[in-house]
């Protein structure tokens, strides 16, 4: 990786599969619908489904979570009970949250995921409907709950995320079904994060991989270290500034500390890592290249961080398989990260092209005038 001290930080049948819990998805003859409760497609995803442009889809393989939000003044302290402002529930879950970026961003987007026979479940579905997000690949699993998290949003708009992983992390199949896979296969690009079971990325990331397909690892989610198997398969990986340090054992204070702990993930075999800094922009580290800056568009107001990183990540991915350069894929997805922290809410403050679009447009007309 060359210097960056110059410049400044800113299908057929399924084959019968041995399961850990009893899992059904829309439309699946073989499993009965007594044990197996599956979605309906809504009408405008079945036809979408049919009807959709020649482009590949983006394919999210991941996490969908009740995100259970507890407005409060300040973190309790140890042994404390504090009084809360207010709260609600809302869907969320960084999987959710990306293919919901993806289809508000008006590109054909497929979920594939995991939730409870629950209302939280339901809640999802909406969403994710919602946000023209294709469900083919969304299963209901009677015997785990939909995964949860509990999200203590600050003044500030900062928070602080505890994950329950309920279905996310339960009953998924030993081999992943013939259908799903081929989704993957057919796709544009692939975005994984780390809320699901590790060996469940590594087969997405496998048949993603044989199929000449592009792969996005979001660091988000489980602490402990990544599979060098799963590494070895992605194209780029997205870790924020604490994830890379925690990854890689290394500080990443300054500028001279990102680039040894950038360093230490080339060698592992990932190519390409784009680093989320929040506040600080972004960056795009190539192997053998000089490294892409992209700094922060100026939200307005910050009312909530929560989601932000995956309307980023997911905003990116949509670029990259629009054929944008690398520097218009950080551009765009600046822009859907900026209008995404100016609302409350993981999925309901991801914002539509058009306002993506119409912010660049601003941003651009006034870095010209200056």
């Amino acid at each position: 990786m060359k210097s960056l001290t110059q410049i400044p930080l800113l299908s057929s049948p399924p084959r019968q599969q041995r399961r850990r819990c009893g899992w059904s998805t829309a439309g699946n003859p073989h499993h009965p619908t007594p044990t197996h409760l599956s979605f309906a497609l809504s009408a405008a995803s079945s036809s979408l489904s049919a009807s959709a442009s020649p482009e590949k889809p983006v394919v999210v393989v991941g996490s969908a979570n009740a995100d259970i939000y507890v407005e409060i003044d300040r973190l309790p302290l140890e042994g404390e009970t504090i009084s809360a402002r207010g709260g609600q529930t809302l869907a969320g879950g960084k999987g959710a949250n990306q293919a919901c970026c993806g289809g508000r961003l008006d590109y054909p987007t497929y979920f594939v995921g995991q939730v409870g026979d629950d209302a939280h479940g339901r809640l999802i579905e909406d969403a994710l409907r919602s946000g023209g997000v294709l469900l083919d690949s969304l299963a209901r699993v009677p015997s785990a709950p939909t995964g949860h998290a509990v999200v203590m949003l600050q003044p500030d708009g900062q928070n602080t995320i505890i994950i329950i992983g309920g279905a996310n992390m339960n009953c998924w199949p030993e081999d992943l079904r013939d259908e799903d896979l081929d989704v993957v296969r057919r796709a544009g690009v692939v975005l994984l994060q780390r809320e699901i079971p590790d060996r469940v990325n590594i087969q997405i990331a496998q048949a993603a991989k044989n199929a000449g397909v592009p792969i996005i690892l979001d660091a988000g989610g489980m602490e402990s270290p990544i599979p060098d198997e799963l590494l070895k398969l992605v194209d780029f990986f997205s870790p924020n500034e604490t994830e890379l340090a925690r990854l890689t054992g290394l500080p990443t204070e300054s500028l001279e500390q990102i680039v040894h702990a950038v360093e230490k993930i080339h060698d592992k075999g990932v190519n390409k890592i784009l680093l989320k800094l929040g506040a600080k922009g972004s960056v795009l580290f190539v192997e053998g290249e000089d490294p892409i800056m992209q700094p922060i568009i100026p939200a307005s107001v910050v009312l909530d961080t929560t989601g932000a990183g995956d309307t980023f990540t997911a905003a990116f991915a949509v670029a990259l398989v629009e054929s944008k350069t690398m520097k218009e894929c950080l551009e765009f997805a600046a822009a859907a990260a900026s209008l995404c922290v100016q609302a409350k809410g993981a999925i309901p403050s991801i914002p539509s092209r058009a306002a993506v679009l119409e912010l660049l447009q601003s941003f651009q007309a006034d870095a010209t005038t200056k």
